[in-house]
């Protein structure tokens, strides 16, 4: 259970409730003469989960990658609203918007697999540290200050995603269903205001699913941070999240409630085909 003090650690964001987090708006991604993304738009809330589904290749994991900083959209904009003001992302650089707060996982997994779970999560700490890697190995002086104090917050994720039996042991020897959870457990560590979740139950059992869905929902519900979720697993994404939008080959052809989208024709017929008369 998340102490009183990692209830506030974990969110970096000062947005209140139920105000727009981020803003995506008629975005456009080109590779060349392939349209990846075209005139996507949404409003994501702060304090909800939002997921982002669609067939294969409809351009999901292309849009996290876009908020992100890994691409540069060449049409369109995207701005994270902090207490500062709003930020515009589509130029920025991945670690100045990990510096902003924005965290994420992957679809695959990108661990250090010789690393153990305990040295993962700690980089995850890397962008709140003052001192170099150097210093740090060193363990002298403020360098072993710094460690011991963000050490603290490590130790509250090992404990909220079940990481206790795992932590000195290399990543590379772990079950691909811990693995996933620690990928989770490095992007939490970041202490995120926005949490980009890509397929985070990819390849798992039933079991390991409703894991990873209650860890995900006690971020959200006990520290209160926003998460855009991708998942192809329709009845965890119509559970759990508070929004839903839906892309088909880049484009954005559904934005509303889980109810209101799974009753939309187009959303029917992106997923199970146009019926043959």
């Amino acid at each position: 259970m998340l102490t009183r003090a990692y209830h506030h650690a974990l969110n970096s964001s000062t947005i209140a409730p139920g105000e727009p987090v981020l803003d995506i708006v008629d975005i456009g991604l080109h590779f060349g003469g392939v349209t990846a993304l075209k005139d996507v738009g949404f409003r994501v809330t702060q304090g909800h989960i939002h997921s982002v589904i669609g067939p294969n290749g409809a351009g999901k994991s292309s849009l996290l990658n876009c908020i992100s900083g890994l691409y540069h959209p060449q049409e369109g904009s995207i701005h994270l609203h902090t207490a500062s003001g709003a930020h515009e992302l589509t130029a920025m650089q991945p670690h100045r918007i990990a510096r902003l707060g924005v965290a994420r996982s992957f679809q695959n997994i990108e661990l250090f697999t010789h690393l153990t779970v305990l040295e993962n999560l700690m980089l995850g700490r890397h962008v709140h540290m003052r001192h170099g890697v150097l210093a740090s190995m060193a363990w002298f002086g403020p360098a072993r200050r710094q460690e011991i104090e963000h050490r603290g917050l490590v130790e509250e994720v090992i404990d909220l995603l079940s990481l206790q039996p795992h932590r000195h042991k290399p990543v590379g020897a772990l079950a691909y269903g811990v693995q996933k959870r620690v990928e989770l457990g490095r992007a939490l560590c970041l202490q995120p205001a926005l949490l980009l979740l890509d397929e985070p139950m990819a390849g798992m059992n039933s079991e390991e699913k409703e894991d990873v869905a209650r860890y995900i929902l006690d971020v959200h519900e006990l520290a209160g941070v926003t998460v855009i979720l991708i998942e192809h697993d329709m009845a965890v994404v119509m559970d759990i999240s508070d929004r839903v939008s839906v892309l088909d080959f880049g484009r954005l052809i559904a934005d509303g409630t889980p109810d209101e989208v799974k009753t939309n024709s187009q959303v029917v017929e992106a997923y199970l085909g146009a019926e043959e008369h």
